[in-house]
């Protein structure tokens, strides 16, 4: 399992924003472990700070805006999309205006001061969501849809569809977070020369100019018309008559925009709070249908307080029953775990299968074989007991006596044919030879029963 990262130092970003047109001073800072994402806007009295998760979007126009009662912050998703590519867990980030600056319209600089500073490895394990099965989102409006399906990384493709002729149908895709710093993170942000004065009239776009997005004049206006908007951005005037990209620096690469808009999915789905194992197809993506992805995901999250474990049969054990033999001293009937496939330093998932020929269902009950609950619990305290000894040398001499058992809950009947999964986790530090942990018991992706622990680990062989 890898580790929960966060920055070695801080750094200071300056520049103006898109929208506000504003200087704007941002400075990014470590932050503990399962800290997460955090913004402070220092510019006000009592220094607000919003937790930077996709149910505090309150606005998705021409970026993602956070809020939080009457204070926001807005254009975050070059920041976030740095952020999450370059695996940074834990961060604190303050801003003297409401909203990020915009840069140069792409993810390099925050990219390339991240590269600088470094990052820092934490204590804490990275706690992933993994897609299990199909999740989708639609805009019948847009036309845009979201489709997030299983997949053992993260990876991104994504088709943008345009009424223009630079810009008709193009596509992007990211197979790896390795790859983001060359193909993704300079890709900037784009707006057509149509869109300006209706951008302008909602008083958004303030600080917009050449070198800070791509702009696209594709259809051609009055000379006066297209001067008018030139003066608007404080850039010299250009011929009307000559179609194609506005701007001082070219264009990286043909399909540009399309990488923009896969570097906004990114930005936007760090809203959520964990990194992804899975794979996003997006159609006609943007910011509103990307915060109703991650809100979905979110969701699911919220109901789940631990996601099953993958248990895949095919892969060879951590513990196979001979070395679990050694360390616990459970034997038949008593002997609850057949395999751990899976074990760090404040986690370990065991299996137990289930065969009608199992002594206690001879008796609980004989019509309707039922695995008793008081059976589970202890079959959780035994793969608990794997992970505690897991922890010392030795583990033979010693033995791990439970003390106390607490919210034990059971969820649903199990029965002959299941395949129980146990997931537990260290919910403190092991002191003094005591150790809490909270339990699961999952039969395929069903929660069946649940329980904390807090066990005695002694030396006494």
């Amino acid at each position: 399992m890898s580790k929960q990262h966060t920055l070695k130092e801080s750094f200071t970003l300056t520049g103006k924003g898109l929208h506000t047109g504003l200087p704007i001073t941002i400075t990014f800072n470590p932050a503990p472990d399962n800290f997460g994402y955090k913004v402070k806007r220092v510019d006000l009295d009592d220094q607000p700070v919003i937790d930077m998760i996709a149910e505090n979007v309150g606005n998705t126009q021409r970026g993602t805006v956070l809020i939080k009662g009457d204070v926001s912050v807005s254009t975050v998703e070059h920041a976030m999309a740095a952020l999450y590519a370059l695996r940074i867990d834990n961060c604190l980030i303050e801003v003297n205006a409401p909203e990020f600056p915009i840069l140069d319209g792409s993810s390099i600089q925050y990219v390339d001061a991240i590269r600088r500073v470094g990052l820092e490895e934490q204590t804490e394990e990275r706690d992933y969501f993994v897609v299990r099965r199909k999740m989708e989102v639609v805009d019948e409006e847009t036309g845009s849809k979201l489709t997030l399906l299983p997949d053992d990384r993260f990876c991104i493709n994504s088709f943008i569809e345009f009424e223009s002729k630079y810009i008709p149908n193009q596509s992007a895709s990211l197979d790896n977070l390795e790859d983001f710093d060359k193909e993704i993170a300079s890709c900037r942000t784009f707006v057509f020369v149509r869109e300006i004065q209706q951008l302008r009239d909602a008083g958004l776009i303030k600080g917009g100019d050449l070198d800070n997005a791509i702009v696209i004049y594709e259809r051609q206006i009055s000379q006066p018309e297209l001067n008018s908007l030139a003066d608007l951005l404080g850039v010299p005037h250009k011929d009307a008559t000559e179609l194609g990209y506005l701007n001082n620096k070219q264009i990286q690469y043909p399909n540009e925009p399309a990488r923009h808009k896969l570097l906004d999915i990114i930005g936007d789905m760090a809203l959520i709070g964990k990194p992804i194992k899975g794979r996003i197809i997006a159609t006609r993506p943007g910011h509103k249908i990307n915060n109703k992805l991650a809100r979905l995901v979110r969701k699911q999250i919220k109901q789940n307080e631990v996601q099953p474990p993958i248990y895949d049969p095919n892969k060879e054990p951590v513990f196979d029953i001979n070395k679990i033999k050694e360390l616990l001293p459970h034997r038949y009937p008593f002997l609850m775990v057949d395999k751990v496939i899976e074990i760090a330093e404040k986690h370990i998932v065991g299996i137990k299968n289930l065969s009608v020929n199992e002594l206690f269902f001879q008796g609980h009950f004989p019509q309707e074989p039922v695995m008793p609950g008081v059976l589970q619990i202890e079959a959780m305290a035994q793969v608990g007991g794997l992970l505690v000894l897991s922890q010392v040398d030795e583990p033979e001499r010693y033995s791990t006596y439970f003390l106390k058992i607490d919210n034990v809950k059971f969820r649903s009947k199990v029965v002959p044919g299941d395949t129980l999964i146990f997931r537990l986790d260290l919910t403190s530090e092991i002191r003094r030879g005591i150790a809490n942990m909270k339990g699961f018991a999952f039969v395929g992706e069903k929660l069946v029963s649940e329980a904390e622990f807090t066990a005695q680990i002694a030396k006494n062989k």
